[in-house]
């Protein structure tokens, strides 16, 4: 939220936050869908970057509920909430890189229409969910760890959809998995930039409280 000056802003904030509430409400609908869709169409498919999408569709609905249950809450739950999710973020990009190895060795290429398809419908409904988070992408580590879900997510439908059209191409797995590995690390690089920036709201709000 932005900051307020003379006391001028006190009376617009309860507006500001319940566009955010509903913005997040729908965010947590459209993730909690789309991750049945994506799990369903990455096992028909065998496509491991629609099953690490569809993984990441779920840690964000869960995401976007544990901001709403801290929205009203002070800075430093909601920097606590944002740290949570970060190593959240974090661990779903060391999960997929998991996975990916393993496919590697074992798997076998998937099917690139459905894998195709299925992307398709996600980057929409991504790209519906981020134009709605646009306007709040700079406020705290919660709003901001929110942002970067979004983001991350449209990011990874796109280059879902261009391994979709490379397993179709070169009839093998490696552009499947080589997106899988690059959504993996984006993860990773956003999670650890949300729990850098919440430890240092943490820190700065135990600084600010008198002993």
């Amino acid at each position: 939220m932005s900051a307020c000056c003379s006391g001028g802003c006190a009376a617009p904030q309860p507006v500001v936050s319940a566009r955010y509430r509903r913005a997040l409400w729908s965010a947590l609908v459209v993730n909690a869908a789309m991750f049945g869709v994506e799990i369903v169409g990455g096992l028909r498919s065998g496509s491991v970057s629609l099953l690490a999408d569809a993984v990441d569709f779920a840690g964000d609905a869960a995401n976007y509920g544990l901001s709403l249950a801290v929205l009203s809450m002070g800075l430093l739950w909601r920097a606590r909430a944002a740290l949570v999710k970060g190593l959240t973020m974090a661990a779903y990009g060391v999960f997929v890189m998991g996975k990916t190895g393993w496919a590697a060795l074992h798997g076998v290429p998937p099917e690139p229409l459905t894998m195709g398809a299925i992307a398709l419908l996600a980057l929409v409904a991504n790209l519906s969910v981020a134009a709605l988070l646009y306007a709040f992408r700079e406020g705290d580590a919660n709003m901001r760890s929110v942002w970067l879900c979004s983001r991350n997510d449209a990011i990874a439908n796109v280059a879902v959809g261009m391994a979709a059209l490379g397993v179709l191409g070169t009839g093998t797995a490696w552009p499947d998995l080589l997106v899988a590995g690059a959504i993996a690390g984006l993860a990773l690089s956003a999670g650890l930039s949300v729990v850098r920036q919440a430890r240092g709201e943490i820190a700065a709000h135990a600084a600010a409280t008198p002993a």
